[in-house]
């Protein structure tokens, strides 16, 4: 996909155990079901890093503490740690996450995508982009831009 590897050899993690809720939890007939911190990860862990064959759950990415949720409040944050700190993919990353996001979740969610502090070189302005209504609308305007999100995104529909 992406051709002078910025990590050659990135250091990958075993998988956690899936877990599944056994039954829906039935609050009465108009109440949402609440959401928990670990369906959020269950929704980004399959999630392809841009440059490996591997999931962001299995190169520590994204894991699941680094999920913060407020389901009163109707609140996301994602925080991410590239495997480098100078990762030119880690825009692409945050963009994977909150398109999968924003296609699994309820509209009433607010979701956050960061970078984990002092893990980027350019962090500010990644979560700037990241975070910015009107360029994440204009970067999935660009065909390239989301063939490579829905790449990335692929096994997570399975």
């Amino acid at each position: 996909m992406v051709t002078g590897l910025i990590n050659a050899n990135p250091v990958v993690y075993e998988r956690k155990e899936r877990h599944l809720r056994s039954s829906p939890v039935v609050i009465d007939e108009y109440a949402v079901e609440p959401i928990d911190q670990l369906e959020i990860f269950e929704h980004v862990r399959d999630i392809k890093d841009p440059e490996h064959p591997y999931s962001l759950e299995e190169l520590k990415v994204v894991t699941e503490d680094s999920i913060e949720l407020d389901d009163q409040q109707s609140y996301v944050r994602v925080t991410f740690t590239p495997t480098v700190e100078h990762c030119s993919m880690a825009t692409v990353i945050g963009l994977c996450l909150r398109v999968k996001l924003m296609r699994s979740l309820p509209s009433r969610y607010k979701v956050d995508i960061r970078v984990a502090p002092g893990t980027h070189a350019t962090e500010a302005a990644v979560n700037k982009q990241l975070n910015d209504k009107e360029r994440v609308a204009a970067a999935l305007e660009n065909p390239r831009l989301l063939e490579m999100v829905d790449e990335c995104l692929a096994a997570t529909y399975i």
